[in-house]
């Protein structure tokens, strides 16, 4: 990301001390900071390779607004928190392109979980994409996030896509701890997206698989963030914080909030 390389030009390490000219050039020349086409990206969604079930979800999802929001780079190293059944793993890896990398992670536990939408675990469903796109820039991490083995500021951009609250609700400092851990990862300057199911404030948020966006700042901030940015794209109105987001009167259409966090 431009902002990234300019951060660190502007500030220098140990050991690289260039000129601040100098290094932004350099920066600029770099193909890791090719800003995101979203018209390629549209067209590449609609690719052959890809999952119809995935296409029909685009509208509520909105994947090609998020990522622009998120400001998502071409030539980026990424990490897909909890990848599942790989939606956004495809997403970021045609989004990054062959120059970038994108590491679906998910504990195994998870990758031998079943998917909700068809005879076969997650692991499978992710693998399947990753076969059918020819994904050849997504490495798999079958690891929990505290044993990712990569190096410390090494990742431009992580995204926690509608999984926040299950560390949440499960202990507040759990999910702030997560946050610390990814935060460990990233470049400074690099960038967080969130996604999350809004709560009730007066709810059973654990049981509905939901929390408050106000408990996400929160604990964004405690982790070290900076909430830069939050957006309305994934707000729908009709939805009943009450009820669990697997209601099937919700359609996978929940109401969302969505934030950008910056590492200073």
């Amino acid at each position: 990301m431009l902002f990234n390389c300019l951060h660190r030009a502007h500030y220098g390490t140990d050991d690289m001390r260039l000129p601040f000219l100098l290094l932004s050039l350099l920066c600029l020349l770099s193909g890791n900071l090719q800003a995101l086409d979203t018209a390629a990206l549209a067209a590449a969604l609609n690719e052959p390779g890809r999952d119809v079930a995935d296409r029909v979800r685009d509208p509520v999802r909105k994947p090609v607004e998020v990522l622009d929001f998120l400001g998502v780079d071409t030539g980026t190293t990424v990490i897909d928190l909890y990848a599942a059944e790989g939606y956004f793993t495809y997403i970021l890896a045609k989004a990054v392109g062959p120059n970038g990398v994108v590491y679906a992670q998910m504990p195994p536990r998870s990758a031998s979980g079943q998917d909700d939408r068809v005879d076969m675990t997650q692991g499978d469903a992710l693998q399947q994409k990753i076969s059918a796109g020819n994904l050849t820039n997504v490495v798999r991490l079958e690891r929990p996030v505290q044993e990712l083995d990569l190096a410390p500021e090494s990742v431009d951009f992580v995204l926690i896509s509608q999984i926040l609250h299950d560390y949440f609700n499960t202990n507040p400092l759990r999910g702030q701890q997560m946050l610390e851990e990814v935060r460990a990862l990233l470049k400074p300057g690099g960038v967080v997206g969130i996604i999350d199911h809004v709560g009730n404030p007066d709810g059973d948020n654990r049981r509905m698989h939901r929390m408050l966006k106000t408990d996400a700042v929160r604990i964004a901030e405690q982790a070290g963030f900076i909430v830069e940015a939050d957006s309305d794209l994934l707000h729908n109105p009709a939805d009943n914080h009450r009820r669990s987001i697997f209601d099937p009167m919700l359609q996978r259409n929940s109401d969302q909030f969505l934030l950008r966090l910056r590492k200073p």
